[in-house]
């Protein structure tokens, strides 16, 4: 038995005509005569005797209009509950993310989740993947925006739509800089700085063919902004994802897209049946319902 056709039942009752019933719920009254009769159907009893010029409850009428208006009442008890719980929802919400593209999803989010939800803050914790899902592990972060490749089987996730490109960094005077896009065949003849994660290093070897210890690798670096600043000093190219230097000043270092294009795609991830607070519970619901949002809309 649905709420809905409890709400048409205890109209009819308390109009005793269908006709005025439907127009009170914006439906029509064929419509509403199915519904009822349904609803008697279900019941298996006669719940109105139809008068010429109204209908009344039978006796089994007076009784489900009782239970009716009982339930609803309860019912729409529930539901001001819940939106008061909505209201004093407070807390921190916990987010780890690399340096990518993907983070600019995370302002209109915040954006549109404070305005809902105004009394919840957010803590920003910048790191690799790897260390914020051992930080996810720990429980001191709830959501993660993460570069794939990595294990998610302890994880629920979406896939971010929007994929990441891998560049090069470099100084605007280097001599690749000339270049529109730079090969495999021209990093093997310069100093470089790769990322620390042992995952994406084997990535990053396909690339490039082969075994990378034919590289001339002279740093690694588990984020871009101390790798940025080797570059600047022309000390090596940083291989790094294009939304980490998408915001960097371009007279102190610029990138060249890599030929062949490598890309990868990053992960919004949380734990799961990991025991959230609410705050970090009510902007996974939210987050979950934006992003479907997004995608129809993209």
């Amino acid at each position: 038995m649905e709420i809905r056709i409890l709400r048409y039942f205890l109209t009819v009752a308390r109009e005793e005509n269908i006709t005025r019933a439907a127009d009170i719920l914006y439906i029509t009254q064929p419509t509403l005569s199915r519904q009822i009769a349904g609803l008697e159907k279900e019941m298996g009893v006669k719940l109105f005797e139809r008068g010429t010029k109204k209908i009344t409850l039978t006796n089994e009428g007076i009784l489900l209009r009782r239970r009716a208006e009982e339930i609803l009442e309860l019912v729409d008890k529930t539901e001001k509950e819940i939106m008061i719980q909505d209201e004093v929802v407070e807390g921190t919400v916990a987010i780890g993310a690399g340096d990518l593209k993907a983070v600019q999803i995370l302002p209109k989010l915040f954006h549109f989740f404070h305005e809902k939800y105004p009394r919840v803050s957010f803590d920003l914790y910048t790191a690799t993947a790897d260390h914020i899902k051992e930080r996810m592990e720990k429980g001191l972060v709830d959501i993660g925006i993460l570069l794939e490749p990595i294990d998610m089987e302890k994880y629920d996730f979406i896939r971010l739509k929007s994929e990441e490109e891998w560049v090069v960094v470099m100084h605007p005077d280097a001599p690749l800089a000339k270049k529109e896009a730079v090969t495999a065949q021209d990093l093997k003849k310069v100093p470089l700085i790769l990322p620390r994660r042992l995952n994406v290093q084997s990535e990053l070897a396909s690339w490039f063919g082969g075994d990378l210890d034919r590289l001339n690798v002279l740093f690694t670096s588990n984020l871009p902004s101390n790798s940025n600043i080797m570059v600047h000093n022309q000390l090596a190219y940083s291989l790094e994802i294009k939304g980490s230097v998408s915001f960097w000043d371009r007279e102190k270092v610029t990138y060249r897209p890599l030929s062949p294009a490598l890309q990868t795609s990053s992960l919004l991830a949380w734990r799961r049946q990991q025991p959230f607070g609410v705050a970090a519970t009510k902007f996974i619901e939210y987050t979950k319902m934006f992003l479907k949002q997004e995608s129809h809309q993209g």
